[in-house]
């Protein structure tokens, strides 16, 4: 069996990014839907995360900005039951998961960009669904 063309693993990497969008919404909404787990975080202090996500190729990098966070203040959350823990557990275990299967079924060896990918896409329905819990859900 030959082996696919760059084109084709895109097309492939495209659309398992597609169907893993559902799950990507509702481990974000679930995170958020625990209010315990935070402060009062604001929609602009989320953005600031999905900036930090938009302008680096590293979800170390991602999950570093979500550790100073926990040490500034309380928006957060504290602890291992955290929404910051949640986010960065979800990256690393369950974004992860999806961005490997992606890539061994495209047979593409670009790990690192799918997984960045499917994080960029995660918080930025999450940075959306924070201004409906803070401002439509009440």
């Amino acid at each position: 069996m030959s082996e696919p063309s760059k084109q084709q693993k895109q097309l492939k990497i495209q659309k398992g990014i597609r169907l893993a969008e559902d799950k990507l919404v509702t481990a974000i909404q679930t995170a958020l839907d625990d209010r315990s787990s935070y402060g009062e975080l604001e929609e602009s202090q989320f953005r600031n995360l999905l900036r930090v996500a938009d302008t680096t190729d590293s979800t170390e990098v991602i999950k570093n900005f979500l550790f100073y966070q926990i040490g500034r203040d309380k928006k957060w959350g504290r602890g291992k039951n955290s929404l910051a823990q949640k986010i960065i557990h979800n990256i690393d275990k369950d974004i992860k998961i999806i961005a490997d299967k992606i890539a061994r079924d495209a047979r593409s060896d670009d790990l690192n960009s799918i997984w960045l990918e499917l994080t960029r896409r995660y918080l930025g329905y999450g940075a959306r669904y924070l201004v409906y819990k803070n401002k439509g859900e009440s």
